[in-house]
């Protein structure tokens, strides 16, 4: 999402100093977190707006500190910045440490972010900097980021054809670094005349468009970063969703999503009273209350596994009252290998909540974007052109209305449709899949036998994973 060279290289550059820190026992996402510190300093002094920082603990104050009581006093401007600060900058810097534990460490860190080019990057670009350091966080093995970071081109692709406008509630439960409420943001002020409107309007835009929640105090603090520098005011509540915290999040008229995948720990589960179908199964929790915390009429794009596609039990309650209480129009078989350390399958869910409670599914249309397509991962690289196709496919109704009214509802090669009739003779399974694969498709990327290796290891662990989904279910049954 890097915009422009000057951005670009300044994020290379950053991302190098890393370097400096290894010596010192950081690790890389310990690194984006310390950055993320200095970075908010060095900002809010070249943008002018550090007046919300308490005097004293500003950037020029900690770089004219000698060399070696800098850590001594940037430990103490930590604790007062996270106590003193406004309240963005101090939920930024709550419960803040450093990692860095040699004084001439943090000396070398600030010089060289003081001596780079900053007035090369524009103000606006200055959200797409940090955006880069994210991404390159999450792309780097051994930092474990990818875990929360769903891949950029995804993003934007489900942002497209939601088409989200600026009379939505736009909310991300699982809200990460803020990825999606950024996608969207940056939609929104492609295709909006923000000049035109009225300063209560660009306010009301602020404050009150994108709302979320994060339950990683660490994570939180990236997000409200990446929505300060987006020139958006707070919106991710620090807090766990699957509790009463989730149930005060305002309902949306269109949430983003890419939920976590997984048991709840300890195998209990949600305290939040508001599930129709309470399950330590984090993905059918969140499907509730995404479906649930939907306006009428408001839609949602999700990313889930497979297995909730077929899971029985509790799992076939919850997407028959999601049929019920939604019209599921489509859904976006993903291909493999496109997050991080997950063999889990995933698909993209588009549904919007009816204006009743019954009978709002009467189809669903699926893409197969999974058969015949390569191994993404390092050696292939998810791209924009990959989501072309289903774009158009589509279509311009974020509703799905559109969708459903197509009266051609026969194979239309990788999109096909299934009526509320055909998914009830399966069980109400919605795990389709009609293409035949083609191995010559994936011929270079099964050419090595470390790579089929690696696919073996991605099928079992998504085994094991459904495995321990349904047994914790029926655990559950036994329970009760």
């Amino acid at each position: 999402m890097v915009s422009n060279k000057a951005t670009s290289d300044i994020v290379g550059k950053l991302w190098s100093l890393c370097n400096i820190l290894k010596d010192d026992g950081v690790t890389f996402h310990q690194y984006v977190i310390e950055l993320t510190y200095l970075l908010f300093l060095k900002m809010a002094n070249e943008t002018g707006s550090d007046t919300h920082i308490p005097q004293g603990s500003r950037w020029k104050d900690l770089v004219a500190k000698a060399a070696p009581v800098r850590l001594t006093h940037y430990k103490l401007l930590l604790v007062t910045v996270a106590n003193s600060g406004s309240k963005q900058v101090k939920e930024i810097f709550a419960n803040a440490s450093t990692f860095i534990k040699k004084p001439a460490t943090l000396s070398s860190l600030v010089t060289e972010i003081d001596k780079l080019d900053w007035y090369s990057v524009h103000r606006e670009d200055l959200g797409d900097l940090y955006e880069g350091l994210l991404e390159k966080n999450a792309n780097e093995k051994k930092s474990g980021a990818g875990q929360y970071f769903t891949p950029r081109v995804l993003i934007d692709s489900m942002v497209a054809v939601m088409k989200p406008s600026l009379a939505d509630v736009i909310q991300d439960p699982a809200a990460g670094t803020g990825g999606f409420l950024i996608a969207a943001n940056h939609y929104l002020r492609k295709n909006t005349d923000f000049e035109a409107l009225t300063e209560r309007q660009q306010q009301k835009y602020r404050k009150s468009t994108f709302t979320g929640m994060e339950h990683v105090q660490d994570t939180h603090r990236l997000a409200l970063m990446n929505l300060m520098l987006h020139d958006i005011d707070g919106g991710i509540r620090y807090g766990d969703t699957l509790s009463p915290e989730g149930q005060e999040l305002p309902q949306a008229s269109l949430i983003l999503t890419n939920p976590p995948f997984g048991a709840k720990k300890g195998g209990g589960l949600p305290s939040r009273t508001d599930l129709p179908f309470p399950t330590s199964n984090k993905q059918l929790a969140f499907l509730q209350l995404i479906y649930n915390g939907l306006k009428r009429g408001g839609r949602a794009a999700v990313i889930l596994p497979d297995n909730v596609l077929f899971e029985s039990n509790l799992g076939l309650d919850i997407r028959r009252d999601l049929m019920e209480k939604c019209n599921l129009h489509t859904i976006l078989r993903l291909p493999t290998g496109i997050f991080y350390a997950q063999g889990v399958k995933t698909n993209v869910l588009f549904f919007t909540r009816g204006k009743r409670d019954s009978n709002n599914t009467k189809s669903v249309w699926v893409y197969d974007l999974r058969t015949n397509m390569p191994q993404f991962g390092k050696r292939k690289q998810l791209m924009k052109k990959h989501f072309e196709e289903f774009e158009i496919a589509f279509g311009d109704d974020p509703t799905g209305e559109a969708i459903s009214a197509r009266q051609d509802q026969g194979d239309q090669g990788r999109f096909r449709c299934f009526t509320r009739e055909q998914i009830a003779q399966r069980g109400d399974s919605l795990d389709f899949s009609w293409l035949k694969d083609d191995l010559s498709i994936n011929s270079e990327d099964l050419s090595e036998p470390a790579v089929l290796a690696q696919q073996a290891v991605n099928e079992l662990e998504a085994a094991l994973v459904e495995l321990k989904n349904i047994l914790d279910e029926l655990n559950l049954e036994i329970e009760s």
